[in-house]
């Protein structure tokens, strides 16, 4: 079968490289923005929310060269809250990024485990399928095909495969035990196993409709889980954000720009906001 059936190419980002884009003009707009009393937190918005993750690394280059200064350390010095935590999540490249959530989540920092499953992941587009019925097979055998279930296997193929790879895993699957992966681990775990496996296999089925709904726990309720806030929104503004938000107002009929709005304050706001595309 076509692997594009099991690779859903959805790319539809909310941050877009600047064109044109002049480094050295935004490294003076920034120490402008740094410089003396006060701080101009709207331009800072301005500039590092209208720009990709490489044009923000130039920039910060360039000041580093124009002014002999750290912009990072700079941006520290000048900002504070969530708004700093979203304006450094910003200027980190995202596999250093990712590996400080890692760091967070393994070490109990308050991170959960949706970190993991959004971070720790191999995006390989090509799908082996003879590798698929192998790993479906060995999914079988450590669950509902023997007494007792094998941990072990189940980690192996959900926290390490693609999830092009594993959507193909999970329909082989169902062709062997006659009933969904989901089914089966409800059958099989219990607590938060059970959980962090199904959320595994809910991305991997739809990763739009995840996110959406990472957004949605992490807006919605008493208090506000700024931390997925900021990684979700941050990490996913360059790649997908703009299916994220669509998905978001299908599922629960307002929009992630609303909510957010109604949901947070500041200059904290009006970042998120302007990642978002509001």
């Amino acid at each position: 079968m076509a692997a594009s059936k099991y690779y859903h190419v959805q790319c539809t980002p909310t941050v877009y490289p600047a064109d044109p884009f002049n480094a050295e003009e935004d490294a003076a707009l920034l120490r402008t923005a740094m410089k003396g009393f006060g701080t101009d937190e709207q331009a800072i918005i301005d500039v590092l929310a209208h720009r990709g993750i490489v044009q923000r690394l130039e920039i910060a280059d360039k000041f580093k060269s124009m002014y002999g200064k750290d912009l990072i350390s700079e941006l520290k010095s000048e900002l504070g809250g969530n708004f700093e935590n979203a304006i450094l999540a910003l200027m980190t490249p995202l596999p250093n990024y990712y590996a400080k959530e890692l760091h967070n989540a393994i070490s109990g920092m308050g991170t959960d485990e949706g970190a993991i499953i959004e971070a720790a992941r191999n995006e390989d587009p090509d799908i082996d399928e003879a590798s698929a019925i192998e790993e479906a097979q060995k999914l079988f055998e450590a669950g509902e095909g023997q007494w007792g279930t094998d941990e072990s296997t189940f980690n192996a193929v959900l926290i390490t495969k693609s999830f092009p790879q594993l959507r193909k895993i999970f329909h082989e699957y169902e062709k062997i035990s006659g009933s969904s992966i989901e089914d089966a681990i409800r059958r099989e775990f219990s607590g938060s196993l059970e959980d962090g496996y199904l959320a595994v296999v809910k991305c991997a089925r739809d990763k739009t409709a995840y996110f959406a709904e990472r957004l949605h726990n992490a807006i919605s309720g008493v208090g506000t889980d700024d931390s997925t806030l900021i990684r979700v929104i941050v990490t996913r503004s360059e790649i997908d954000l703009g299916d994220i938000k669509d998905a978001y107002q299908q599922i629960y009929g307002s929009s992630l720009a609303g909510d957010i709005d109604d949901d947070t304050s500041g200059d904290y706001k009006r970042l998120l906001l302007a990642l978002v595309g509001a």
